[in-house]
């Protein structure tokens, strides 16, 4: 079971958002995986994955080119076992180009609680260092750290 479970209320939605990008920040591919279900269905941009080794993998790859990860996620909306949410993250790559990437997801959770359904779209935008507004140390975004809206994003 992975709390909160399915029909949400919005407080259960904001709290599976919140876990979701905590988890996402850990940058750690295995426990990431394990919010999904053994057979969750992935689009991310154009690629479709297919159960937790292949989103393990994907994450590996994802976080070895993506470098300084750190991601902002905002809840949109919400229905007994689906949310959407619109998120920013900014990342460099390995010659040091910040980008900021932007996009939007739409979950859907079985009733365990684990999301068995995610589908991404997602651009990427070239920023100057200067233009970060994600700036915390890696990990969790500390509590007091602005959220999209706030930062105008």
């Amino acid at each position: 079971m992975r709390p909160p479970l399915p029909p949400f209320d919005l407080d259960g939605a904001l709290r599976k958002v919140r876990a979701a990008e905590d988890a996402w920040n850990s940058r750690d591919p295995a426990r990431v995986a394990l919010a999904y279900s053994e057979d969750s269905r992935w689009r991310n941009r154009s690629e479709f994955i297919t159960g937790r080794a292949q989103i393990a993998a994907f994450l590996r790859r994802k976080w070895a080119r993506e470098h300084e990860y750190r991601l902002v996620k905002e809840y949109r909306a919400h229905a007994d076992n689906r949310i959407a949410v619109r998120f920013a993250y900014e990342w460099h790559d390995d010659d040091g180009q910040w980008f900021r990437s932007y996009g939007n997801e739409n979950w859907e959770f079985d009733s365990r609680g684990l999301m068995r359904v995610r589908h991404a779209s997602i651009n990427d935008v070239a920023i100057d260092e200067v233009e970060r507004v994600m700036r915390w140390p890696a990990g969790p975004r500390p509590q007091d750290h602005p959220g999209l809206s706030e930062l105008g994003l």
